[in-house]
């Protein structure tokens, strides 16, 4: 069975506020040629960095046709139906900060982006529903993570998972973090 027909048969979907299984006229009239649902989708946020070190890559050119300019590879925010789908936040930004900071001051910088990108679509932290994070050296920083992470969050504080690597892993050094999340938006 397809996938997508599975998750729309579940009733998770009133939960974010969307209508349920039973498809609509103007469910219906988005369907496209070969009948497979699609998502609307709005960017709300190019990227999260607030500098420009999100990624592009060029779009094939055409024989004798001037290059496409750069196309993003990600979206730091989308909306789609009541949801907000943030992209990882990094814990530091060379651009932002001169020095990367231990994984408190990292993870407060990143939870001030995500309430800033948040506020910015029109939600806030207290519709945060899922947080996912990316902690280099978990052993090591979770204790410190926990204690600067509480209190961004009212209660019930959003569910959360983590995945945890080595510091070679992050992407770039000197970055202890990512964190992206999911909430909701009227």
């Amino acid at each position: 069975m397809d996938r997508r027909k599975v998750l729309k048969t579940l009733s998770l979907l009133p939960l974010a506020g969307a209508a349920a299984a039973i498809p609509s006229e103007a469910n219906a009239q988005n369907k496209n040629k070969k009948g497979q649902w699609t998502p609307k989708k709005e960017v709300i946020r190019r990227s999260n960095s607030g500098g420009n070190t999100n990624p592009t890559v060029a779009a094939p050119a055409t024989a004798g046709a001037k290059p496409a300019a750069p196309t993003p590879v990600l979206s730091g925010c989308i909306r789609s139906g009541h949801l907000l789908f943030l992209s990882g936040i990094g814990g530091w930004y060379a651009e932002r900060r001169k020095e990367p900071g231990d994984i408190q001051v990292q993870i407060r910088s990143a939870l001030d982006t995500m309430k800033e990108v948040l506020e910015g679509a029109g939600s806030s932290m207290a519709n945060v529903l899922k947080v996912h994070m990316t902690v280099a050296e978990p052993n090591k920083n979770i204790a410190a993570l926990n204690e600067a992470y509480r209190g961004y969050f009212p209660d019930p504080p959003p569910v959360r998972s983590y995945t945890g690597c080595g510091t070679d892993l992050m992407g770039r050094d000197g970055i202890l973090l990512q964190i992206d999340c999911i909430a909701y938006v009227d």
